[in-house]
């Protein structure tokens, strides 16, 4: 709504100037998406290769974590091993545990199938670099939780 209106107030200096648009004023905006053919295996190899850049920092690593586990589909062990060897190389243990709950998250409602399998995958990066599971922590559990009043009897 905003760029709608900027754009009908430059216009109008615009002619007040006696200055031609180089577009025609139009009621709404083309978006245009390019859709691309990415197969499965181009796109692991390019998310497989940003994480194993040796000059990524802490926040690519985040932006890189954040849109795949945004995306509709739960990450391939392989994707899983090169996010964590790169968070062993920023030396951020948190942010690997948090990366492991956000996997196990996007499990859904198939998390007794499919999380496990990606648990026997990784083990030897786990064990290798040292990180715990969320389990391992105890965070899968609540510290603190209450009781519900309605389950007390």
């Amino acid at each position: 709504m905003l760029r709608f209106a900027a754009g009908r107030v430059l216009g109008g200096l615009r002619s007040a100037a006696g200055l031609k648009s180089s577009q025609p004023m139009v009621g709404a905006m083309v978006v245009r998406h390019s859709h691309s053919n990415e197969t499965d295996e181009e796109f692991d190899s390019r998310y497989e290769a940003y994480f194993n850049r040796p000059e990524i920092d802490g926040w690519e690593a985040r932006k890189a974590m954040n849109d795949l586990l945004g995306m509709d589909l739960v990450p391939e062990p392989k994707i899983i091993v090169s996010a964590l060897k790169a968070c062993r190389r920023l030396n951020d243990y948190a942010l690997a545990v948090r990366f492991m709950e956000g996997v196990k998250d996007k499990c859904g409602d198939k998390t007794n199938e499919i999380y496990p399998y990606l648990l026997q995958e990784i083990r030897p990066t786990l064990t290798e670099l040292g990180i715990d599971t969320p389990e391992e922590l105890g965070y899968d559990q609540p510290e603190l939780a209450l009781k519900s009043v309605y389950d007390m009897h």
